[in-house]
């Protein structure tokens, strides 16, 4: 395995899911982690899904990394001001920026984002995509940066959706918000490459994070998981890929790209925890009527 000694990270929205399996990766390799969320131990969760900081940070440790927890809502500057005040003092600097948080998905039955005309929809889906979502990740970047520029190196990186052969994602909210992610990643990609820090998106499968399999229990189809189409990746896949890009020395070569894990996989040759390599999630585009 390659490893990342010393290697200091941030990932953020990391209670769970994703974030959680990001981390989790990033600790087996020896980073030093950092992980944010508003769940924490003793506490409540978001709608009652599993999975805390405190949580992540501890397996972190036990992989062999360090994992910190930090509890920061990432709609608050003063919170994530303080987070990066902290990285600085604790250590000077950050080598990994991974800007997982999102929102818009909570419900009491984590039910998935509606397939409904834009006319139909909540904006407040709209303002927790585009806050919690888009501009908590150009805040985390706009922050990490000054920690990044003394070293002339450096690597941020945004999860986000597949957009090629730019299919439509089925829910205008979420198209806007994952294409501005995108767009986001190659704008700020051309002002740091002079400073050799790297900027990309990338883009997972159908993972099967604790959120959507509560989503299938509380629907009453657990069983559905384990047809075709469901969520078969683990996030360790999405992990392993970040742990991938993290220790090539030429990863400013694809700087302001949007990258997929199916493909990144079969290009430095990691695979999921079953030794499958899934290939690159293809969102089907909407039955005409």
């Amino acid at each position: 395995m390659t490893r990342l000694d010393n290697i200091v990270a941030l990932v953020t929205g990391a209670s769970r899911g994703a974030g959680r399996g990001i981390a989790l990766e990033l600790g087996e390799a020896g980073a030093i982690v950092y992980v944010t969320g508003r769940s924490v131990s003793g506490g409540p969760t978001t709608d009652n899904v599993p999975g805390t900081i405190d949580e992540c940070a501890r397996e972190i440790t036990n992989r062999g990394g360090r994992g910190i927890a930090v509890r920061c809502d990432h709609t608050v500057d003063a919170d994530v001001e303080s987070l990066f005040a902290r990285i600085r003092s604790d250590h000077g600097r950050l080598d990994i920026l991974v800007n997982n948080v999102w929102g818009g998905y909570e419900n009491s039955e984590c039910r998935p984002l509606p397939l409904v005309p834009f006319w139909e929809q909540p904006l407040e889906q709209w303002d927790r995509m585009f806050t919690a979502g888009v501009r908590a990740h150009l805040v985390a970047s706009r922050l990490a940066v000054p920690l990044m520029l003394p070293q002339r190196r450096g690597l941020i990186v945004s999860t986000s959706a597949n957009l090629e052969p730019l299919p439509y994602l089925r829910n205008v909210f979420y198209d806007l918000a994952k294409n501005a992610v995108a767009r986001m990643t190659w704008a700020i990609a051309q002002e740091l490459r002079e400073h050799s820090i790297a900027a990309l998106a990338v883009a997972p499968g159908f993972m099967r994070t604790e959120r959507v399999v509560e989503a299938f229990r509380r629907a009453g189809a657990l069983e559905f998981r384990n047809r075709p189409g469901g969520p078969n990746e683990t996030t360790a896949y999405l992990g392993r890929a970040i742990v991938a890009l993290a220790s090539d020395a030429r990863v400013l070569e694809k700087s302001g790209q949007l990258v997929e894990v199916g493909t990144l996989a079969r290009e430095y040759g990691f695979t999921d925890v079953d030794g499958s390599q899934p290939p690159p999630f293809r969102i089907r585009a909407q039955a005409s009527t």
